[in-house]
């Protein structure tokens, strides 16, 4: 009987110890709560055991970095829903708890957080177009930070950092973008064609254009070389026509060896000399002309090579 009831005060004991006292534990702040007398105290208590009155309480609040993420729906600049997977990773102030308690509550985030950085999230998205969001995903991060630390300013809160998990698109976005990249690849591949098929052109045209000047090249140099020709012919002929004097043409008459008859008029006072061959009839003398003048006209000059 004895053993019964000193277990049973050991029990109590525990108990009333155990309502009686509150642990703090590291990367926590508490608050005590004097329900009856002071309310709550402003000196954060750090980590550690601490007893108190039945009727009293500590509140206890966690000032460690804890991440929130947030999956939100958000239009693009385009009008086009983007499926967005957020991460806020913020904490406490320490010093500045029982401030925090006093405006807000253990429940901050749900209360305060969520609903401005849900909101960043789709103010700063709205001024991007669908397709750049992935690509700039930090960039638009950078921004929502710098929104909520606006908003949250004074709140007894620090932002460490804003980050975007994941970028997804509906489905059927997903299929016009396809339809519209097949299309923009189409209208690059023609318009690739266009320059190839003005290039074979450009190429063909100076092609003839080199074919052209070649041909009239050659046919200007051809006739500048028929010119030259004749140009000199008629040159050489020129010389020749004021060389053929009469006195040159009675030389050559006298100088042929080939020459059978030579007719001179009747003024020219030079002697005839015939030298016919052994079969050639003989040609009437000097003083036979003078005797017949007549026969002049029935001799015709001839020459034979």
């Amino acid at each position: 009987m004895r053993y019964l009831l000193i277990n049973s005060l050991l029990i109590i004991v525990f108990l009333l110890n155990a309502g009686c006292g509150s642990t703090v534990q590291p990367g926590q702040r508490g608050l005590r709560w004097y329900p009856l007398t002071g309310g709550l105290s402003t000196e954060p208590l750090t980590n550690g055991f601490y007893w108190r009155a039945p009727w009293n309480d500590v509140y206890v609040y966690d000032v460690k970095w804890q991440s929130y993420t947030e999956n939100v729906d958000a239009l693009s600049a385009d009008d086009l829903q983007v499926l967005i997977k957020a991460v806020v990773i913020l904490r406490p102030v320490a010093e500045e708890i029982h401030f925090l308690a006093q405006e807000v509550g253990a429940d901050f985030y749900a209360r305060m957080v969520r609903p401005e950085f849900m909101a960043a999230v789709r103010s700063v998205v709205s001024g991007y177009p669908m397709v750049t969001v992935p690509e700039k995903s930090v960039e638009i991060a950078n921004k929502i930070q710098a929104v909520v630390v606006e908003k949250l300013k004074g709140r007894h809160l620090e932002i460490q950092s804003v980050a975007l998990a994941d970028v997804d698109f509906p489905q059927i976005v997903l299929s016009a973008i396809e339809q519209k990249q097949a299309k923009e690849q189409q209208k690059e591949q023609k318009e690739f064609e266009l320059i190839i098929a003005e290039k074979d052109a450009e190429i063909a045209r100076r092609r003839a254009r080199g074919e052209g000047d070649a041909i009239r090249i050659r046919s200007e140099g051809e006739a500048q070389g028929l010119q030259i020709r004749a140009e000199g012919q008629a040159r050489a002929q020129e010389k020749i026509t004021r060389t053929l004097t009469p006195e040159y043409l009675r030389y050559k008459l006298y100088d042929s060896p080939n020459s059978k008859v030579i007719l001179l008029p009747d003024q020219a006072h030079v002697p005839v000399l015939i030298n016919p061959g052994p079969d050639e009839p003989r040609r009437p003398t000097h003083e036979q002309l003078e005797q017949r003048p007549s026969l002049l006209e029935d001799i015709q000059p001839s020459t034979t090579r």
